[in-house]
């Protein structure tokens, strides 16, 4: 890891909010250029595509920009993200392992695991993954809320 990350990781700990934003943005930054510019440029075209609802589309560049850069966690939680929306939560769910195995503190990805363990009903897993995205981002007021929402369902 390196110094730069490691940094803006132990920032999301900070008691002020503004430091844990910033460090928050200056993580996606790193990890959506990680791959480099071309491979950045396909993640946005994708993630347009998606706004607009053309999933196909956009599946199909996620895809292919996974298969050219197999290591660029983005790419594989774009895609998991995409997966969720349209309800696919087993396949999201898969990626969203994927990120993690490339980049063990993406909190977005774990936060998609858990949202991805809601929709299946597996609460319990579901609560592992808040707590994980947690130590992490412990002020995630989501995750926070999320993980409240699991520990109810268990009880």
């Amino acid at each position: 890891m390196s110094d730069e990350k490691a940094e803006l990781l132990r920032r999301l700990h900070s008691p002020n909010a503004e430091t844990r934003e910033h460090a928050t943005s200056q993580l996606w930054q790193l990890w959506f250029g990680a791959a480099g510019p071309e491979a950045e440029q396909i993640l946005l075209h994708a993630e347009r595509l998606v706004e607009a609802k053309e999933y196909n589309q956009a599946e199909a560049a996620l895809t292919r920009l996974i298969e050219h850069y197999p290591d660029f966690a983005e790419a594989w939680n774009r895609r998991a993200t995409m997966r969720y929306l349209i309800g696919d939560y087993e396949a999201s769910l898969g990626d969203c392992l994927e990120v993690v195995q490339r980049e063990p503190a993406h909190f977005g990805a774990m936060h998609g695991m858990g949202l991805c363990l809601i929709a299946l009903h597996r609460y319990s897993e579901a609560a592992k993954a808040f707590r994980r995205a947690l130590e992490i981002q412990p002020f995630a007021q989501a995750n926070q809320d999320l993980l409240a929402r699991c520990l109810e369902k268990l009880n």
